[in-house]
């Protein structure tokens, strides 16, 4: 597939999960510009029950929608005749929550007589990349790590997604807040683990790497499992309240935190050094860890790969990387997705081309 280098305007919109989120997103001149990105978030009010309530979600994104586009019309100084389409997260996600979004933004591409597009969520994560100064090339690797997702996903030179690895059972970013809950922090857990790591011994404490057997005995090279590590983090924590009655919890966060980094680091190094392919890319909102990407760098440069990381600021879900992925569609020759098109909870990214088809599959 072939890039058109012509000018873009898209209205995005996300809400997979528990983040309303609106952005503007140009392409001028070779590259993209975000004009307007704004979030809406509902952390403090998921937290009190220790995760996201999909009820409550798609309740708070349908009160803060309508307000957040005119916010980031008025924000671009754009018109919304000036744009040229509008694009919404359909897949996967929260179904209640895309369904907020999804209608939105195919009732606002309705009115306004402009292409919809549907989006893969984990396509507009890939296209977080494409949000920094210097964006890649393909063919190259992708971590994508957050708190709903963990794979390694091959691109190939035509754009095309195939996945290499992937979690069998939580997510990296899912592990983070049932340990940071298990010691004592709410929901988010990833910024918490952070915060505390900064001051602990990483290699206080010696943690398991999960490896997923295969059938046919061995391992696969590129997958990922967090439950083991979650459970000798469980056994951890209650051999030291037995035997002390205070845990050292910088020392905990910090070795959690130091084994998931080596776990990420060295199956992606290893997946693109195999593939021989010398780029990778680190996106989602697990790539925002510090220990994680100073790690990823230096790994990286030892190995002759090209590290490109999305910006910190794109890495947790916004609106701004699924306009990216929206112009992206664009410039490589589709129009537009169905006015029809539903939404999917599970829908595979190797799938994701399946939503610019005339006869939706949803």
């Amino acid at each position: 597939m072939k890039y058109n280098p012509k000018a873009q305007t898209i209205l995005a919109l996300e809400t997979s999960c528990d983040e309303s989120a609106v952005a503007l997103v140009c392409f001028e001149q070779g590259s993209f510009h975000v004009k307007a990105n704004l979030v809406a978030s509902q952390i403090d009010e998921h937290a009190k029950w220790g995760g996201v309530v999909p009820e409550i979600a798609s309740r708070r994104h349908l009160e803060s929608l309508p307000l957040l586009v005119e916010q980031a019309l008025v924000q671009s100084g754009i018109l919304i005749e000036e744009i040229d389409a509008i694009a919404s997260t359909v897949a996967p996600g929260l179904a209640g929550a895309l369904l907020v979004g999804s209608v939105t933004g195919r009732t606002l591409a309705a009115l306004h007589q402009k292409p919809f597009l549907g989006i893969h969520h984990l396509e507009g994560h890939l296209a977080s990349v494409f949000l920094s100064k210097e964006p890649p090339k393909p063919p190259y690797i992708v971590l994508l790590v957050s708190g709903g997702h963990t794979e390694l996903i091959q691109v190939s030179k035509n754009c095309e997604f195939k996945r290499l690895g992937r979690s069998h059972d939580d997510a990296a970013g899912e592990a983070f807040d049932k340990v940071a809950r298990l010691l004592g922090f709410s929901y988010p857990g990833g910024p918490a683990i952070e915060n505390l790591a900064i001051t602990g011994n990483p290699m206080a404490f010696l943690l398991p790497k999960g490896k997923v057997s295969r059938p046919e005995g061995g391992f696969y090279p590129y997958d990922f499992s967090f439950s083991g590590l979650k459970t000798a983090m469980l056994r951890q924590v209650q051999a030291l309240k037995s035997s002390s009655s205070k845990l050292p919890l910088e020392d905990l966060a910090a070795s959690f935190e130091n084994i998931v980094a080596e776990v990420l680091v060295e199956r992606s190094i290893r997946c693109t050094l195999d593939q021989e392919l010398r780029t990778l890319l680190m996106v989602g909102g697990v790539a925002a860890n510090k220990r994680l990407r100073q790690r990823m760098s230096e790994t990286s440069l030892l190995n002759g790969i090209h590290l490109y990381m999305a910006p910190k600021s794109f890495c947790t879900d916004n609106a701004a990387m699924i306009g990216a992925a929206a112009i992206l569609r664009l410039q490589s020759g589709v129009t537009q997705s169905s006015i029809n098109l539903g939404v999917s909870p599970r829908c595979p990214l190797d799938q994701a081309n399946c939503l610019y088809e005339p006869n939706p599959p949803f």
